[in-house]
């Protein structure tokens, strides 16, 4: 609690300190002549622009508009499609709901796959830092004992994780590699071997009859080859849910961060095709282990009609209508329903709200926080939402609401960002989550 304080109470001296200097700036000193002044504005454009070209990258083989295949060729292109909307308990309401939806202007943001991590040490990136380097030591010390105190790694993880030791560190955290060190190669070997078993005993049977249901609607949504065997073999194994539309996205995240694992170039434009069939087998065999992982906390997620999802919206709902009643008053005079944004929050776990950059450092702390995708991430949404109050108090329709809640502007967020975004989840989940009955009128 005192660290989540901290980090908000830095994050807001920070802001203000910028508003400060950016008001200093703007102010043009009266010996300054209006060519000069000219001069400074066009250089502070410029270097606005080198600060977000360094950051993001927008090319078109690593961004996604209002694309309909979300894997084109060999890099990796974060997928697109839009989650299904559920239906409230009020049928009426919803027919009325989804009409208003249907009206809105259809606009995608476009947001980079992944651009350069913050703590990424490679060529182009600046040198870590003191701090940067010796949190990366922690980690290489804990790691490299006979038996990983998992206890130990889950708090030293909960602030990010670096680059250099992430795949290995989210096997641990997943319960995918166990403890102790000696016992790691063979398990891997194993389960590595087991997957493969189950692609020579489902994947060539998908065009049986029985099963082209299932194969048609994993190929639909990823079309790459790898993702499409990871997806079809999941559903085939959990025939109470199958597979459904969002999924996929889950995928993205244990893949990127495993192909790390082979590569020491930036991840944007690497051509995946280009590793040895090995690793790929490897990162595909090990990116299907760590995701079912995930999905066994939430699968009631996925069953028939949703349930968990309903049942986390519902909750979302009553947290935010004691937490902030102003911005709950606002959506509820416009008949913004929660159902209508937060069920892809949900769904797709707020891959679909942020970059692909930030979902991995947020993942960091899912994975070292108890019931992280299951349960904290109910107030990660929570804090998200509020994070937004001013945007969201300035609409005055349902349109505007239901446009901004559709794109929030997150493209240029990174790793503080996501660190104050969890600060502030935490604290809400400190003050309601022992105490439900708090937030329930």
């Amino acid at each position: 609690m005192e660290t989540a304080n901290k980090v908000i109470e830095n994050h807001s001296k920070q802001q203000e300190r910028q508003r400060q200097d950016d008001t200093t700036e703007l102010e043009p000193r009266e010996e300054d002549t209006q060519e000069e002044v000219a001069e400074d504005e066009e250089e502070d454009e410029e270097e606005e622009e080198y600060r977000v070209g360094e950051g993001d990258v927008t090319s078109p083989e690593v961004s996604f508009a209002s694309q309909s295949s979300p894997y084109t060729d060999g890099r990796l292109v974060k997928s697109h499609s839009e989650a299904p909307i559920g239906s409230p308990k009020d049928a009426a309401g919803e027919r009325a709901a989804l009409h208003r939806q249907r009206s809105l202007p259809h606009r995608q943001p476009v947001i980079p796959l992944v651009a350069r991590m913050a703590d990424q040490n490679t060529s182009g990136t600046p040198a870590m830092t003191e701090r940067e380097a010796s949190r990366l030591d922690k980690f290489k010390q804990l790691l490299a004992g006979p038996n990983t105190d998992l206890e130990e790694l889950r708090k030293l993880s909960w602030s990010g994780i670096p680059r250099q030791v992430r795949p290995i560190t989210w096997k641990l955290l997943s319960g995918y590699l166990p403890a102790n060190a000696e016992r790691r190669d063979s398990v891997l070997q194993r389960k590595r071997q087991e997957y493969f078993g189950f692609i020579q005993q489902y994947y060539d049977s998908r065009n049986d009859e029985h099963h082209q249901d299932t194969y048609r609607q994993v190929y639909a949504t990823a079309l790459k080859h790898i993702f499409e065997r990871i997806l079809f073999i999941w559903a085939i194994r959990h025939p109470a849910s199958g597979y459904v539309q969002g999924i996929n996205d889950l995928v993205t995240p244990f893949f990127v961060v495993y192909v790390f694992e082979y590569i020491e170039e930036e991840v944007e434009n690497f051509d995946v095709s280009s590793l040895q069939e090995e690793a790929l087998r490897n990162i595909e065999a090990d990116s299907f282990w760590c995701m079912s992982k995930l999905l066994d906390g939430i699968q009631d997620n996925y069953t028939f009609a949703q349930p968990g999802i309903q049942r986390k919206v519902k909750a979302l709902e009553e947290l935010v209508s004691r937490i902030d009643e102003s911005v709950h008053r606002h959506m509820q005079q416009y008949e913004v329903e929660y159902l209508q944004f937060a069920f892809r929050w949900m769904n797709n776990l707020l891959m679909r709200e942020l970059p692909l950059r930030c979902t991995i450092r947020l993942w960091d702390t899912y994975q070292a926080e108890p019931e992280g995708f299951s349960h904290f991430h109910l107030y990660v949404c929570a804090a998200f939402l509020v994070r937004w109050r001013k945007e969201i108090l300035e609409e005055r329709d349902f349109q505007g609401l239901m446009i901004l809640l559709q794109n929030l502007p997150t493209m240029h967020w990174g790793n503080e960002e996501v660190s104050v975004l969890l600060a502030e989840a935490y604290r809400l989940k400190f003050a309601f989550a022992d105490a439900p009955n708090h937030y329930k009128r």
